[in-house]
């Protein structure tokens, strides 16, 4: 059942789907015009397409928004959005901005934003979520909030003005490293810098792995060099690795130096290797442990919510140190054949004898080719004695076969793209405008 009424706040990643119930996209954005003497009318959605792709799609072609979901008549113009003169983003524009209220008290904080269905495909925006400023002196206490239709304030910016970036990062407080980078990258230049400087550390190291590297660089421009040390920090060493190498050298260099040791040192590890070799493609931070441990530590470790899913497919069993590079590499033991034993058996007895380790100058495609052939998502690397240096996982390979704009680029399809045989809209109005047969 359509809801008459919605906070643009809770649209943002609702799944659309076409009238057969296939799934289109994600909802990223909702945009609206601003109308003299009137409420601000909402023209469509900003929906993120496989590929990453944000493209239009007009509110008269939006047939249900119910709980969680968005149902559209089918209809989808590929061609990649772009906005226009006169259209605000709530999202990335609106929320956050400061008004004031016309009845005299005072000032507030546009919080979230409520469109409201004024017609058959015609939606508005009605009232307004909104946070007064905090009167207490407690260091942890929020001002009140209100609710407020449109006549009732006054925007203290212009329109087009952009939000506070704590308002926009609180928005996309939920979005995973990959959806947030795509945001990032979707705001404009001066609005990504501003933004990038208010997220936190370990969120804007996240952001920065899903990113093409030239973006990435553009970024960490901007950052003062202990900000972005921090952010290096933060990151895998061979993501940190891969972006400093890009870097100029002096400024690498620089970076380095500021970052805390251990990290600095692994990436200065990977640096020594050429980044076509499984050296260069590597991690240094696989699970390590001894022939002793038991399944359950072993499964206690890749249980952590902070690992990614590749290094938890398996742990490396090494004589001691336990940090690359290692005593003498025994082998692998896959987490499925720690689910087939009891608590207490030692990894030791489990391990994989028929996985062969590779060297460090291995060939990228010689391992891209062995992770193939055996169905393999990770791949020790160890050194001419035989101690363990860290482990390929796929997404390594995958990052390094790919183009390097992949994270932008999508295949072309013919557009626009339809599920039936209706006209395809253009993009003149909110309202439903067709070309061709009626």
């Amino acid at each position: 059942m359509s809801a008459t009424r919605v906070f643009v706040a809770r649209l943002a990643g609702c799944s659309v789907f076409d009238p057969n119930g296939d799934r289109v996209g994600r909802v990223r954005d909702v945009l609206v015009v601003y109308r003299p003497k009137s409420s601000p009318r909402v023209v469509g959605l900003i929906v993120e397409i496989p590929g990453r792709r944000r493209v239009f799609v007009s509110i008269g072609r939006v047939t249900s928004i119910g709980a969680g979901q968005i149902i559209t008549t089918g209809l989808i113009n590929l061609r990649r959005f772009e906005q226009r003169g006169g259209e605000v983003r709530v999202i990335a524009e609106l929320l956050g901005r400061q008004v004031t209220l016309r009845d005299g008290s005072g000032e507030a904080t546009i919080e979230d934003v409520a469109i409201e269905e004024a017609g058959p495909g015609e939606w508005v925006v009605g009232e307004l979520f909104l946070r007064r400023p905090r009167t207490s002196a407690a260091p942890f206490g929020k001002g009140s909030t209100v609710l407020a239709g449109w006549d009732k304030v006054r925007e203290k910016t212009a329109p087009g003005e952009a939000q506070s970036a704590e308002q926009l990062i609180a928005t996309y407080a939920d979005l995973l490293p990959a959806d947030l980078a795509s945001t990032l990258l979707d705001l404009p230049e001066e609005r990504r810098i501003e933004v990038a400087e208010e997220l936190s550390d370990d969120r804007l190291a996240d952001a920065l792995e899903e990113m093409p590297e030239t973006d990435q660089i553009d970024i960490l421009a901007q950052l003062g060099d202990e900000r972005a040390a921090d952010v290096l920090d933060q990151m895998e060493p061979d993501d940190a690795a891969d972006l400093i190498a890009q870097l100029p050298e002096e400024r690498g260099e620089a970076l380095l130096g500021l970052m805390q040791p251990e990290e600095a040192e692994d990436v200065r590890f990977l640096l020594s290797y050429a980044p076509e070799t499984a050296g260069g493609l590597m991690t240094t931070e696989p699970i390590i442990v001894s022939a002793d441990a038991t399944v359950a530590e072993g499964l206690a470790l890749i249980r952590r919510h902070e690992l990614a899913p590749a290094l938890g497919a398996a742990v490396c069993v090494t004589l001691p140190p336990y940090e690359p590079p290692t005593g003498r590499f025994l082998g692998f033991v896959h987490f499925q054949r720690m689910l087939r034993y009891p608590p207490h058996e030692r990894l030791g007895t489990l391990i994989d004898a028929t996985l062969e380790p590779v060297a460090a100058d291995t060939s990228a495609a010689e391992v891209a080719r062995i992770l193939a052939s055996y169905n393999l998502v990770s791949l020790p690397v160890v050194d001419e004695k035989h101690r363990l240096l860290g482990v390929v996982t796929i997404d390594d390979v995958l990052d390094y076969l790919l183009p390097d704009d992949w994270r932008s680029t999508t295949e072309e399809l013919p557009e626009p793209v339809s599920t039936d045989t209706a006209a395809i809209p253009t993009r003149t109005s909110g309202r439903r405008t067709t070309h061709g047969t009626p």
